[in-house]
């Protein structure tokens, strides 16, 4: 990898700290005691609530092993070593702390050094600002600040595997934004990245023409980020997964009333390249769509059930899924939604079912994610929880018949 020259390379001290044993290492860094550390732990891999699967198909029915032993005798590791990753969103409260404000890792680069002493070899950025008082300055979506990145992303054996970044709204694309969206793909290039996209839909609509005009937008992105060398991505929540308003009677503006069974995603799918768009899905929100989108009203006015299998899509799909979410939940029939988030491997999503169904390990990135951990009122709660989540994604073996 290209090396770039930065008065913050680590030594010393900081270079011998990375040779702590991940626990002791990240206990030092939060600055809690071994007792505190040892109980919070145990607290939160035991906070998995017990309940009964709804409305899954049987491969994503839980009964699971959250494989919290050391995987001796359990069979084959389903998550590579340099394949286990996380979203900086997940940690966003530490990449904008103010490193002259507390002794806990703040900013990318202090960042980076926590996530390497978990075992993460990978991460997914959700933009590239970070607090002011960090090395580097507040801003680093720039050609120097990504040589910057880059540079720390080295130093701590970290690859960046993608971005939630810009997405030109507009279609047809403007001068400015056509600039824009070819600065992030020369940022990208610089840091290294496979891919590159978004957190959000192609389009909020549900009529097939929208979806029509949104594919028609993303191939041209997509043969944009190509010619770059970069693969384009759209990261989707529950909504994607939706039916698409396709068949009729019509309303009155002229707009389709009733579903022919295809999902909104799977139509988005169907008519983009597969050589120039591609996907990410959240695990989490494709089970939340699960939960919410299992009928829908026929062409001719009757109810028809179709229970959403997110492994089954990725499967039918194959290399067009290179990024996963590894987003857990427990279920909650109570919120509207069917899950609460939790950190990964405390939950009641099967991954070591899900992981061996869509198979390719050597090529998928699971990205940790978990919304919820940053806290106002447990400021290390965040890189703690990012240490039990990627222990238990290393945990994750395949079941022996």
């Amino acid at each position: 990898m290209t090396s770039y020259s930065d008065p913050s390379r680590p030594s010393g001290a900081d270079a011998a700290a990375l040779t702590d044993t991940p626990d002791e290492a990240l206990r030092r860094s939060l600055g809690v005691g071994r007792r505190r550390f040892l109980s919070t732990c145990t607290a939160v891999a035991a906070g998995a609530v017990a309940a009964p699967v709804f409305g899954a198909a049987p491969a994503l029915a839980h009964g699971r092993d959250h494989g919290h032993d050391n995987g001796h005798g359990r069979g084959q590791v389903l998550v590579p070593p340099h394949k286990r990753g996380i979203i900086l969103y997940t940690v966003r409260d530490a990449t904008a702390r103010d490193p002259l404000a507390s002794d806990l890792p703040s900013g990318f680069r202090e960042v980076f050094k926590q996530l390497a002493r978990h075992g993460y070899r990978q991460v997914e950025f959700a933009g590239y600002r970070q607090h002011a008082n960090a090395p580097g300055g507040d801003n680093l979506e720039t050609v120097e600040g990504a040589r910057l990145l880059r540079h720390w992303l080295d130093d701590y054996g970290l690859r960046a595997q993608g971005n939630h970044g810009f997405i030109p709204s507009s279609w047809p694309l403007t001068a400015a934004d056509k600039d824009t969206f070819k600065k992030h793909l020369e940022i990208a290039n610089i840091l290294g990245m496979d891919h590159m996209g978004t957190g959000g839909d192609p389009t909020g609509s549900s009529y097939q023409a929208d979806w029509d005009v949104a594919a028609d937008k993303w191939n041209a992105l997509g043969e944009i980020a190509r010619r770059e060398g970069i693969k384009l991505y759209t990261h989707n929540h529950d909504s994607a997964y939706g039916f698409l308003l396709d068949r009729g009677p019509l309303d009155d503006q002229g707009r389709p009333t009733r579903s022919s069974g295809i999902r909104k995603l799977e139509y988005f799918l169907k008519v983009t390249d597969p050589k120039l768009v591609w996907l990410e899905m959240d695990i989490f929100w494709a089970h939340v769509a699960q939960y919410k989108f299992h009928t829908y009203t026929a062409p001719d006015g009757s109810t028809r059930e179709n229970v959403f299998d997110p492994a089954a899509l990725v499967t039918r799909y194959n290399k067009r899924y290179p990024l996963f979410h590894a987003k857990d939940g427990v279920v909650d029939t109570a919120n509207g939604m069917g899950w609460d988030m939790v950190p990964f491997g405390t939950g009641d999503i099967d991954y070591t079912t899900f992981f061996s169904r869509v198979g390719l390990s050597n090529y998928r990135n699971p990205m940790v994610e978990d919304d919820n951990s940053p806290s106002a009122t447990d400021p290390a709660q965040s890189l703690r929880e990012a240490k039990i989540s990627y222990d238990n994604m290393a945990a994750l073996r395949k079941r022996r018949r």
